[in-house]
């Protein structure tokens, strides 16, 4: 076995493909990768699987759907920041790691559990088994239509509009 000691400015300058490995091989190192803790892998949903953009209402009656489990409200939320889009059509992709960090769950099956309730509630409201409203990378990403990003970006927008109102001292 060899040991290399990077920098952190090493690392951030490293092209973007390094960085992706370094922080893959981290993942693993500590347990934190999809699958790789003592739990089974989970199963690849089928090939007819899709990624279906959502609608605000669509992000609202997920929201609904899911409001009593508080991490999954925390990671819904979490595709409303911005992140770098990819492809045609484009797709937003999240690092699961900062997801786990930011919603302050134990660990990356937490939240890929989260994610599979808010793929469920998708399915369930188009009551479309194929449905998704993400999907994953081999590199540890979560990855969600730009315009699903816009709607729940939207919908978090719109919440705190109205909470606001509600917190206006009455003139």
């Amino acid at each position: 076995m060899i040991g290399i000691t990077l920098t952190a400015d090493q690392i951030r300058n490293a092209p973007p493909q390094v960085r992706q490995w370094i922080e893959h091989e981290v993942l693993i190192g500590l347990g934190l990768a999809p699958g790789s803790q003592a739990t089974p892998p989970q199963a690849r949903p089928p090939q007819t699987a899709h990624l279906a953009g959502c609608s605000v209402e669509e992000a609202e009656a997920i929201l609904a759907r899911i409001q009593g489990v508080l991490p999954a409200v925390n990671v819904l939320f979490e595709f409303s920041r911005p992140a770098i889009a990819y492809g045609e059509p484009p797709v937003m992709a999240f690092r699961l790691l900062d997801i786990m960090h930011h919603t302050h769950l134990a660990n990356i099956d937490q939240v890929t559990t989260c994610l599979g309730l808010i793929n469920q509630a998708l399915a369930d409201l188009r009551q479309d088994p194929t449905a998704r409203f993400c999907e994953f990378d081999h590199v540890g990403h979560c990855l969600i239509p730009l315009q699903t990003q816009h709607s729940i970006a939207a919908l978090w927008q719109r919440i705190a509009d109205r909470q606001a109102s509600t917190l206006e001292p009455a003139a």
